[in-house]
């Protein structure tokens, strides 16, 4: 993810302007730091046990930017008595730019076709965000309509990290223009700002919801001003030219306390979760400080052999193409799944790396490299034509952007016969909800969709015959099942506002309605792992099948408190989301699935004549598993919610007819 901010390895290949910045000691094992770094953010991506802190290679590349650029800064300042800014900027945009806007076209494009449309409008929102390298604060504060929410990463969620290192390549230089008169107060304001950082982390931080504390520019800023702090620091001390250390690495103290620097961040990388307190409370700080101590002393005694161990060659190939590879390697991973390859674990795992090296060694070779060096657009004579190019790029990728996450139209259904087939068990016949004590006068039964999120993506989208009158109160995120604590996509995750009084919202929905038919889908919010009495227990388990069945019967309690006749709809299977290893989260299980749908039968056979059963998932899941498509057309949107096309095109042929039946004649 680093963007190379230090020079290139040989004078060969600089342009003309990279020459003239270079000024700093090229020190390999820096590039080696990056390819470490790298490796621990795609094991961490690709679900490797062993590394639960992966993500804080990220870190690695924040203290590497801060000493860098700094370094840079320093060398210019003592080469020609003052600091570029103008050709500072420009050098980081031709170094950032290209294969930024070839990834943001290419997701763009693909997106169209890979995302569900409910998603296409958070991602034309994370494109833009990408593109203004405010992505950080988007990922902070991402929202906006439940599906967004809920939905599976963002193909660009890896950005956040990007944004954050533009802003301090905007600001600190700067500030450094400002104060590099006077180096130690540069140095101080440094030291200052990485503990106001820690401080900021410690304050935001918010068990449950990390997400301000991870993404802010001012919580993770710590890192990026250590490795400033470092720069000045070492100001001078560095290059090829250092003295030989004397003795063995190992018997010289600055040896040890490298040693020790390694350690902590392998511990660190081995034992951190991004929801630690601790991370937050010191523990990013720590971090940072472990890997300056390593970048110290592998710039200040090259011939150790620790600075010769980061400087194998495969180390350094990696370390040189590690802005491609970190750019690349989340789109890539998101659509390489488990379903659409077959594989699984460290066959996965391996697909996945590959491809990544092989599109980032592409982008290094084709176009980082000649664009950065000058080999590809040289004006010499125009020197205005470079901005003018590169904000015409810029605008071309925000139009792609606009243009092609414009939802797509949704066909129409087709004219025909509506097929009918009967699921429900038999049941003595009962009278018409029609004809029920109380009700309201109006000329067609009413049906009322109860239920959550996937309730409301079938009510929503289904035709509305002329012989039934339909309402929809499903509420997005909020199923009947309301403890607290649960875990979603194997991270923590609270109840939605509102979500305890679920009841509430049903009883007030059957007063208001008053339905002759009450429509309950529950998909979703009973099938997660939740805490009961002390202990996370799940469906299937009989404790938590007790509770389950208490908040069922309330449920149909209140849809049926009118006299409405209440179909439970079974539970189609489902694929949310992949575990990064390729696997399913629990919450996709189909065995948690069938545990579930046998409470509702359950449930139904203990109220005959006021309750029937429709197998929802037997018509969606016809082989007896999840699929995505149906008769030749595309049932779910994300692996969850249904898509307008399926619930018009084969759920709602089959479904109409048995609403209409049930509603004016009751079951049997």
């Amino acid at each position: 993810m680093n963007q190379g901010s230090g020079p290139a390895p040989t004078g060969r290949h600089r342009g003309p302007t990279e020459a003239r910045a270079a000024a700093v000691p090229y020190h390999p094992a820096l590039d080696g730091m990056r390819a470490l770094a790298v490796a621990a953010v795609l094991a961490f991506h690709g679900g490797v046990a062993a590394l639960p802190g992966g993500f804080l290679g990220v870190d690695a590349f924040f203290v590497l930017s801060g000493f860098l650029i700094t370094s840079l800064l320093l060398a210019e300042r003592a080469r020609t008595g003052r600091i570029a800014l103008v050709a500072f900027w420009a050098r980081r945009a031709r170094r950032l730019l290209p294969a930024l806007l070839l990834m943001l076209g290419t997701v763009a494009v693909a997106g169209r076709w890979l995302l569900p449309g409910t998603e296409l409008g958070a991602l034309r929102a994370d494109l833009l965000a990408a593109l203004g390298y405010v992505a950080n604060w988007r990922m902070s504060y991402r929202g906006g309509d439940y599906f967004a929410v809920t939905a599976s990463p963002s193909p660009l969620q890896h950005t956040w990290s990007l944004g954050i290192e533009e802003q301090f390549y905007l600001l600190w230089p700067l500030l450094a223009v400002l104060l590099l008169i006077r180096v130690r107060l540069l140095l101080g304001v440094a030291v200052a700002g990485a503990l106001l950082s820690a401080g900021a982390a410690a304050a935001l931080y918010a068990p449950g919801d990390v997400d301000r504390a991870y993404y802010g520019t001012d919580t993770r800023a710590a890192a990026l001003l250590v490795g400033c702090a470092l720069a000045l620091l070492l100001a001078g001390r560095t290059g090829r030219d250092a003295p030989r250390p004397a003795g063995r690495w190992g018997r010289s103290w600055p040896g040890a306390l490298a040693l020790a620097g390694l350690v902590g961040t392998g511990w660190c990388w081995t034992h951190a979760t991004g929801d630690a307190p601790w991370l937050y409370r010191g523990g990013l700080l720590g971090g940072a400080l472990a890997v300056a101590v390593v970048i110290a002393y592998a710039v200040t005694r090259p011939y150790a052999p620790l600075a010769r161990l980061l400087a194998v060659p495969p180390l350094l190939w990696l370390g040189r193409i590690s802005y491609g590879v970190y750019l690349w390697h989340w789109p890539l991973f998101g659509a390489l799944t488990a379903d659409r390859t077959g594989l699984g674990g460290p066959a996965l795992l391996a697909v996945r790396c590959a491809a990544t090296l092989t599109v980032a060694t592409a982008s290094y070779l084709l176009l980082e490299r000649p664009v950065r060096y000058g080999r590809w657009f040289r004006f010499p004579r125009r020197p205005r034509l470079a901005p003018a190019l590169a904000g015409t790029a810029v605008a071309g990728t925000a139009l792609l952007a606009v243009v092609a996450t414009v939802p797509r139209p949704v066909p129409e259904p087709p004219v025909g016969p509506a097929a009918v087939a009967a699921t429900s068990p038999a049941a003595p016949a009962s009278r018409s909800p029609l004809h029920r004590p109380g009700r309201r006068p109006g000329p067609l039964p009413r049906v009322t969709f109860l239920g959550d999120s996937v309730s409301w993506s079938l009510g929503t989208y289904l035709p509305r015959p002329a012989n039934l009158a339909v309402t929809v109160r499903a509420v997005q995120g909020c199923g009947i099942a309301r403890l607290p604590e649960l875990r979603y996509l194997g991270e923590p995750h609270p109840n939605y506002p509102g979500c305890e009084s679920w009841d509430a919202r049903w009883r007030r929905a059957v007063e208001s309605d008053d339905p002759d038919l009450a429509v309950i889908l529950l998909d979703r919010w009973e099938l997660m792992d939740r805490r009961l009495d002390g202990t996370y227990r799940h469906v299937g388990e009989p404790a938590y099948d007790a509770y389950l069945n208490r908040e069922l019967g309330l449920a149909i309690s209140l849809a049926s408190a009118r006299g409405a006749h209440v179909v439970l709809l079974t539970a189609p299977y489902t694929r949310r989301a992949e575990r990064p290893d390729g696997g399913l989260w629990p919450e996709d299980d189909p065995p948690r699935v069938d545990a579930w749908n046998r409470l509702l039968r359950a449930a139904g056979a203990a109220r005959p004549g006021r309750v029937s059963v429709v197998d929802l998932n037997r018509r969606t899941c016809p082989d007896g598993r999840f699929t995505w498509t149906a008769g030749n057309v595309r049932l779910r949107s994300d692996g969850l919610h249904f898509t307008p096309e399926g619930v018009r095109q084969w759920i709602a042929p089959w479904l109409n007819p048995q609403l209409a039946k049930l509603s004016t004649q009751g079951p049997g």
